[in-house]
C-alpha cells in the first residue's frame, strides 16, 4: 500500500540551513545568562542545591541525601552529578556555579540532541516533501537540517523551558534522559548500535532522577511504534527498547524509586490555560501540523515525538497540573512544530514574525526603562516602584553586564531588520524572531536585572536578617518549615538546622516558624519570641524567631 503523499512542498532554496555560527549564538545566548553571579533560588532550585552540598561536604549520605535530617523525595543520580561537581569544581568557582556547570551542559545536551532527532526523523521516506516533476525539490539532507534547525529554535523559543531549564534540579536531568530516548528512536533505522546504547542508557536515567513511571511508558511508546515500522531494523530494535524499560524498572527499585507523585485534581481549563504559555510558541504549530499531516499520524517523524508528548501531558495531568512534568513534552513537540513549517501559509509566517517583532521589544524596551531608573533615577515613578517591590534593593554597576546587554540588543535590532527585509525562503525563517527575542530577554533578566532578581527570589537576604539575632554556630529547630528555608538557612547561615523534631523536643536554642505576615504569633511553651523577620520581596508571609526560655 502506497504511502499518502506529504505536505510538506519544499524547494531546494528554502531548504538552506542557518549558518551554523549563527545557531552556535543563539545557543550561547540562551545557555550561559543566569550562570554567573547569582545565588541558588527559591524554592526548588535551592532545594535541591541543598541536597548536593550537603552530600558533597559529607553531611549527608549520597544514598540518603538530606536536607536538615529531612531525606529527599526524589531520584539519586541528579543529586550526585550536582554533589561531584561541587567536590571537583568547588575550590575554584564556589559551590553554587559548580553545581550550575553540569546542569547547563545537560541543557546544552538537550538542543543538540533535539535537533539530530528531528534530523533523522526528517530523513525517513514518509517525511520527505513531494517531489516535483521537473526537479527542483529540497535535497533529502538540507531538507532534514533546515527542519532540525526550526525545531531547535521552536524549543529555544518555547516560554516553559526558560526558567526550568536554568535549575539545578532532577528535571532538568529528567529532561535529557527522554531527548536521550528520543534520539534513540530517530537514530534507529540509521545507527543500530548507538541507538541501542542510547535507549540502555536514557530509560534507566529517567529512574534513577525520580521518574520511573515515566520511563516505563516511554518504553510502552517505543515498542507500540517500532513494532510496526517498516524497517526491518527498527522492529529489531523493539527488543533493545524493552530491555530498557526492564533495566530502568529494575534501577528504580534498586534505589526505592517507586514513589508516584500524585498530585490534587487539576480542570481541564486549568491543563489548557497551562499549556497555552508554557509551550508557546510550538502549540499552535503542532495542532496545525497534525491537521496537516494527519494522515501520516502512523509514520515515525509524527508517532515517536506524538508518542513521547503524550506522555509527558498525561504526567503532566496525573501530578496535579505539575509545568516540570509537562517540561518532558517539550522537545517532541518542538519536533512537531518543525514538521509543521513546510506547510505553513506566508501570511501566518508574517504574523508570527510581526506579533514577535512587537511583544519582544516591548519586553525589551520594558528592561532598559527599568534598568534606567535603578541607576539614574528617571523615570522617578519606576524606581519608585521597584523600591515598594524590593525594599532595600541597593543597584549595583556592572560595565561588562551592560555591554553585554548593549550587543544583545542590537542583535536583535539586526535580525528583526534581516527578518523584515526579503529574507522569506528558508524553511525556519518564522522561528527566527521568536526564539531570538526568548534569549534576549533572558539575557535582558540576567544582565540587566540580575542583581534585582537575585536579591528578590534568594534567601540570603532573610537568613542574614536572622542572623542578627541567632549566633552563626547556634542550632535552629525548623519542623515543618519549607525544605528550601531549611536548605538557605544551612548554606548561607552555616547554622546546624533540626527539621525532624518538634519544639518540645529538639535540643536547638532556637526555632523558626512561618507565619502570616499579619497573624499574631504563637505562643510557645519553653520558647520566647525575638523577632519577626521577612524577605525583603515577600508581603504575606513572616518568619517568626524564637529562643528557649531560661538557661
Amino acid at each position: 500500500m502506497n504511502s499518502p503523499p506529504t505536505p510538506a512542498l519544499v524547494t531546494q532554496r528554502a531548504a538552506q540551513r542557518l549558518p551554523r555560527f549563527a545557531l552556535l549564538l543563539f545557543c550561547a545566548a540562551y545557555l550561559l545568562p543566569g550562570l554567573f553571579g547569582r545565588d541558588p533560588w527559591k524554592n526548588a532550585d535551592i532545594t535541591a542545591f541543598g541536597y548536593m552540598v550537603n552530600i558533597a561536604t559529607g553531611a549527608a549520605s549520597p544514598w540518603a541525601p538530606a536536607i536538615a535530617g529531612l531525606p529527599s523525595d526524589a531520584g539519586l543520580l541528579p543529586y550526585w552529578i550536582g554533589a561531584v561537581a561541587i567536590k571537583l569544581l568547588g575550590p575554584l568557582f564556589g559551590p553554587a556555579l559548580a553545581a550550575r556547570l553540569p546542569f547547563m551542559l545537560l541543557l546544552a545536551a538537550v538542543l543538540m540532541l533535539t535537533w539530530y532527532s528531528t534530523y533523522y526523523l526528517a530523513r525517513t521516506e514518509a517525511a520527505q516533501p513531494v517531489a516535483f516533476a521537473f526537479g527542483g525539490e529540497a535535497h533529502p539532507v538540507d531538507y532534514a537540517r533546515a527542519i532540525a534547525d526550526g525545531a531547535l529554535l521552536a524549543l529555544i523559543a518555547s516560554l516553559g523551558l526558560l526558567q526550568l531549564g536554568h535549575e539545578t534540579t532532577p528535571e532538568l536531568v529528567q529532561l535529557a534522559g527522554a531527548c536521550l530516548f528520543l534520539s534513540a528512536m530517530a537514530i534507529s533505522p540509521y545507527k543500530p548500535a548507538p541507538a541501542r546504547a542510547a535507549a540502555l542508557v536514557s530509560l534507566p536515567v529517567l529512574a534513577a532522577s525520580g521518574s520511573p513511571f515515566v520511563a516505563v511508558a516511554l518504553a510502552a511508546v517505543g515498542v507500540a511504534v517500532s513494532a510496526r515500522s517498516s524497517y526491518e531494523q527498527v522492529r529489531r530494535f523493539t527488543i533493545w527498547i524493552a530491555a530498557a524499560g526492564v533495566l530502568a524498572a529494575l534501577v528504580a527499585t534498586a534505589l526505592s524509586a517507586w514513589e508516584w507523585k500524585l498530585g490534587s485534581s487539576v480542570s481541564l481549563r486549568q491543563i489548557g490555560r497551562l499549556l497555552v504559555w508554557f509551550t508557546w510558541p510550538a502549540w499552535p504549530l503542532v495542532a496545525w501540523g497534525l491537521w496537516r499531516w494527519r494522515l501520516h499520524l502512523r509514520h515515525r517523524h509524527i508517532a515517536v515525538p506524538l508518542g513521547m508528548a503524550a506522555v509527558g501531558l498525561v504526567t503532566c495531568i496525573w501530578m496535579g497540573g505539575s509545568d516540570r512534568a509537562l517540561m518532558l513534552a517539550l522537545p517532541p513537540l518542538a519536533v512537531l512544530a518543525s514538521f509543521a513549517l513546510p506547510t505553513l501559509q506566508r501570511s501566518v509566517s508574517a504574523a508570527i514574525d510581526w506579533f514577535s517583532v512587537f511583544f519582544f521589544s516591548f519586553w525589551a524596551i520594558a528592561f532598559w526603562v527599568v534598568y534606567a531608573a535603578m541607576h539614574t533615577g528617571v523615570p522617578a515613578k519606576t524606581m519608585a516602584n521597584v523600591m515598594k517591590l524590593a525594599p532595600g534593593f541597593v543597584p549595583s554597576f556592572s560595565a561588562i553586564a551592560l555591554a553585554i546587554a548593549v550587543l544583545g540588543t542590537l542583535a536583535w535590532l539586526a535580525l528583526v531588520r534581516w527578518r523584515t527585509g526579503r529574507n522569506q525562503h528558508a524553511l525556519w525563517k518564522s522561528m527566527v524572531l521568536p526564539a531570538s527575542g526568548v534569549a534576549l530577554c533572558w539575557l535582558l533578566l540576567m544582565t540587566l536585572w540580575l542583581p534585582l532578581l537575585d536579591y528578590a527570589r534568594s534567601y540570603r537576604p532573610l537568613v542574614q536578617r536572622i542572623g542578627q539575632h541567632v549566633p552563626a554556630d547556634a542550632c535552629i529547630a525548623g519542623a515543618g518549615q519549607p525544605r528550601s528555608l531549611l536548605a538557605a538557612l544551612e548554606f548561607f547561615g552555616g547554622y546546624r538546622v533540626d527539621g525532624l523534631k518538634l519544639p518540645a523536643d529538639t535540643e536547638c536554642r532556637y526555632l523558626i516558624t512561618s507565619m502570616q505576615a499579619r497573624a499574631e504569633a504563637p505562643q510557645l511553651p519553653g520558647w520566647e519570641l525575638l523577632a519577626r523577620e521577612r524577605r525583603p520581596t515577600d508581603r504575606d508571609l513572616d518568619t517568626a524567631i524564637y529562643r528557649r526560655a531560661g538557661r
